[in-house]
């Protein structure tokens, strides 16, 4: 049982990684903020769009988790689901990326 939770845990961590050094890496190259969005200007910017969301994700879902509320104070209950579907979305990114590795490697 703690082997597959550790296996489920680097997944995540490598899900996050991926997520976290897409989301540098796009905010470095296109100068403009990463966000969660489908819009563009052409089709192919739309799937680039919807492309960066997904693998960056994670990552925008925990940093939105962080942002204050109005009176300047965190809300706790929005940083915890924030936290709890930025996990999740990270195993998810994670076990492709992982699969792919394996899956070229082997």
């Amino acid at each position: 049982m703690l082997r597959e939770l550790l296996l489920a845990g680097l997944i995540m961590a490598v899900g996050l990684a991926i997520a976290g050094a897409g989301t540098y890496l796009y905010q470095w190259l296109a100068k403009a903020q990463a966000a969660l969005r489908y819009d563009g200007k052409t089709f192919a910017h739309s799937l680039g769009h919807v492309a960066v969301s997904f693998v960056c994700g994670p990552f925008i879902m925990l940093q939105m988790g962080w942002q204050h509320d109005r009176n300047g104070t965190l809300s706790i209950s929005l940083a915890l689901v924030a936290a709890f579907v930025a996990f999740g979305w990270a195993f998810i990114t994670g076990l492709m990326f992982v699969g792919s590795y394996f899956a070229l490697m082997a």
